[in-house]
């Protein structure tokens, strides 16, 4: 009976694959873990130390902090082996947060300060480096995994990888939720900063294991290219430019849902460990709801529907919670679709995404995935907080809004359609996009 249910919901595992997909779980644990922690902390952070009215903006200078750390990156991709680059940009991570860390409880930089103002680089600083490890470090993780995985092991695989980043991300959300007041947040950033020294470790421990000589020796660095190379490729290949829009232009509507939640937070919620707790209840339901999903129904809806079918339902979902939070509108309403908006792209919309870069080359996998995951998505969600600031007045935000995230998801659906028709023929045909 249970292996019936096992088959069911994953499909034929066999006992090696298991562990080899365990140990990935495990490595994405470390990833996912303490960027939930420093995610869920980095909005009320930046509320007290720079100011709640200053949020559209950071989203906006993020973008250009962003797209210039992707260029550097772009650089190391030309520099190193694709495992070495792993070790590199994880170990640069981990070191930049251990000075968040020690900046942090400096009694004038760090938090101890509670006078908000726009001019504390720190705030803004503290920021973008989470933005950033959101952006460069997880799309390097699934870069990699990409690079030594084929689309049918992909489809067994990748829904119980992203499991152990769920439970990752539900620990770090109850760590939000509960040690900020018992061992500060400098301690806290501490700790995440030694769950990233571990990813390195793990990943080199992972590669000499798993990972065939024949497939090493395929990642070998080939002729340098230029820095822009990724984006070249997006704009040269539709099927990329379909993989861009259904793997970030959620992220407008979600800005635009979750900046009227955190305002109406910062409104009646007030000081800064309500906020943070409240967020860490929604982080904690996001990931349960992902974590149940991605264990008994990403990997059977995947296989049973197909990708397309996947790829379509996320915006026809997003699109039910746009109209329920515009009909009801209320700081709960508001959490529960940031729930289902953010639940529903860890555990149905990235996997999908994920596994249409199978049919591509390295340099796909590694620089143009790098600008779609980093680029692509803080872009979105500067548009998505464009829109936040150009309509100021909650009720004409509400409003016009939810007018702009309906027409997006109009668009949405067709390009969807799209990308998921024409992996299936890569994928028949045993071609790949380069």
């Amino acid at each position: 009976m249970f292996s019936r249910i096992t088959k069911t919901l994953w499909g034929e595992i066999s006992s090696e694959e298991a562990k080899k997909f365990g140990f990935l779980a495990l490595i994405f644990f470390f990833v996912i873990g303490p960027y939930w922690m420093m995610r869920e902390m980095k909005n009320a952070l930046f509320m007290n130390i720079v100011g709640p009215t200053a949020l559209p903006y950071a989203k906006m200078v993020s973008l250009v902090s962003i797209t210039l750390l992707v260029l550097f990156y772009n650089k190391l991709i030309n520099w190193f082996e694709k495992t070495n680059l792993v070790y590199v940009v994880t170990s640069l991570f981990a070191l930049l947060y251990l000075s968040i860390a020690i900046l942090s409880a400096h009694p004038t930089i760090g938090v101890a300060n509670t006078v908000a103002s726009k001019y504390r680089i720190f705030g803004w600083l503290l920021y973008i480096a989470v933005e950033a490890f959101g952006s460069i470090g997880v799309s390097l993780f699934w870069a990699y995994v990409a690079s030594i995985m084929d689309t049918l092991t992909a489809k067994k695989g990748y829904p119980l990888i992203l499991s152990g980043a769920q439970l990752g991300s539900i620990l770090g959300s109850v760590a939000v939720m509960t040690l900020p007041s018992i061992i500060g947040v400098p301690t806290l950033f501490g700790i995440a900063a030694g769950c990233v020294f571990v990813v390195p470790l793990l990943i080199r421990i992972f590669s000499k294991k798993y990972v065939p000589q024949a497939i090493q020796n395929n990642q070998e660095t080939k002729k340098p290219t230029s820095i822009i190379e990724g984006l070249r490729l997006i704009g040269t290949k539709p099927y990329l430019m379909g993989i861009l829009v259904v793997s970030t232009i959620f992220e407008i509507i979600s800005t635009i849902i979750e900046y009227q939640m955190n305002y109406y937070a910062k409104q009646q919620l007030g000081s800064l460990e309500k906020i943070a707790e409240f967020l860490g209840l929604q982080g904690l339901a996001i990931n349960m709801l992902a974590f149940v999903f991605a264990l008994i129904g990403t990997s059977f809806f995947i296989r049973k529907f197909g990708l397309t079918a996947c790829l379509i339902l996320y915006p026809t979902l997003i699109a039910c919670l746009v109209l329920f939070s515009w009909s009801l509108p209320s700081l709960y309403v508001f959490l529960i679709c940031v729930i289902g908006i953010k639940g529903l792209s860890y555990a149905l919309n990235n996997p999908c995404k994920e596994i249409m870069y199978i049919p591509t080359s390295k340099d796909v996998k590694f620089k143009a995935k790098g600008w779609i995951d980093s680029f692509g998505g803080r872009s979105s969600k500067a548009v998505g907080a464009s829109v936040n600031a150009l309509f100021p007045v909650l009720s004409e935000l509400l409003f016009y809004g939810s007018i702009i995230s309906l027409g997006i998801i109009t668009a949405w659906i067709p390009i969807a359609w799209y990308v998921g028709r024409t992996n299936h023929k890569l994928v028949e045909e045993n071609k790949i996009i380069e």
